[in-house]
């Protein structure tokens, strides 16, 4: 059977690499399955969960990583994922990413209309708002 490879890189490191059973990609367009022999393509990430599922001889098991934008490329090797964002679901701490929302919602008030660092405060709170939805297990995040 044929061997799919996976490295899953964020911008400041790599977080997992290694064969894998299959995995799910989270595109704009939906959900995409990917085993091995799997046609060449670049998609576009979107927002939700990337399942990453491990061989049994490597043990077996889900890993999953919230992601927030990126692109994923495959290939006959096997599948690269630069995520824009990304953190593993059983590494987040519901408290510490409230708290870093709460700051960025109080900075994005404090400027003033128009200002060109709200976009960067919105996505901040975006990407909060992500994280907290999967550490609920999928409930709605509360919000401000």
């Amino acid at each position: 059977m044929a061997e799919l490879n996976c490295q899953f890189v964020r911008p400041d490191r790599q977080l997992f690499e290694g064969p894998v059973a299959n995995l799910v990609l989270v595109t704009y367009a939906g959900e995409l399955g990917v085993w091995p022999g799997h046609a060449p393509e670049v998609v576009a990430l979107g927002d939700g969960v990337v399942r990453i599922r491990r061989r049994p001889e490597d043990g077996g098991g889900e890993y999953d990583v919230v992601v927030s934008g990126g692109y994923a490329e495959i290939d006959n090797d096997g599948v690269i994922i630069l995520a824009d964002h990304a953190r593993r679901t059983d590494d987040i701490d519901p408290d510490v990413v409230r708290a870093t929302r709460d700051e960025a919602i109080e900075a994005l008030d404090e400027l003033e209309k128009g200002d060109y660092r709200s976009a960067y405060y919105e996505k901040k709170i975006k990407w909060c708002n992500l994280l907290l939805k999967q550490a609920m297990g999928g409930a709605a995040a509360a919000s401000h």
